[in-house]
C-alpha cells in the first residue's frame, strides 16, 4: 500500500483518499464542456488509518471543508491539469492534518515590571495635565 508522508512519525494510506474528476467552474473557453480537470478529494476521518488522537482533533476542528459526517471534502480547480489539481488537493489535506499535529505552547501569564507600570502612570498624568490645561479659563478677581 502506498503511503503519504505527513510528518516523520505519521503517514497515511493512499487508499483512504478518494478522488473524483469534475468539471471546473468559471468562464469557458475551448474544450470547456469536454474536459474534467478539477478534482474533488474526499477523506473519511473515521474510516482512515490515522491514530484515534488525530481523528478526534480533526473532528473537533471548525473547518468548512469538514462535513457533519466527518468527511473532508477539498475541491481543487486552480490548474488546467487534472494531475496538478490532484497534487494541490493532497497538499491541502496534508496541511490540514499537520495543523492538528502541532500542539500549541501553553501561555505563561506574566506581570508588568515596576518600571513599565511607573512609566505608564507618569504618561497618564502628563496627558491628564495637558487635558486639564485645555479647560475653561477662569478670571480671578
Amino acid at each position: 500500500m502506498p503511503k503519504l508522508k505527513i510528518t516523520d512519525h505519521l503517514s497515511l494510506d493512499e487508499n483512504d483518499v478518494e478522488f473524483s474528476a469534475i468539471r471546473a467552474q468559471g468562464s469557458g473557453g475551448q474544450k470547456v464542456n469536454k474536459v474534467s480537470a478539477a478534482v474533488h478529494l474526499r477523506f473519511d476521518i473515521a474510516a482512515s488509518s490515522l491514530p484515534e488522537f488525530y481523528k478526534e482533533k480533526l473532528l473537533a476542528l471548525k473547518d468548512k471543508s469538514i462535513s457533519k459526517e466527518g468527511i473532508i471534502v477539498i475541491k481543487s480547480q486552480q490548474y488546467r491539469s487534472l494531475e496538478q489539481n490532484r497534487e494541490e488537493a493532497l497538499e491541502r489535506l496534508i496541511e490540514l492534518i499537520k495543523s492538528v499535529t502541532r500542539t500549541q505552547k501553553r501561555r505563561i501569564p506574566t506581570r508588568p515590571t515596576k518600571g513599565s507600570v511607573k512609566r505608564r502612570i507618569e504618561a497618564k498624568k502628563r496627558l491628564g495635565g495637558k487635558k486639564r490645561l485645555r479647560g475653561r479659563v477662569r478670571e480671578e478677581s
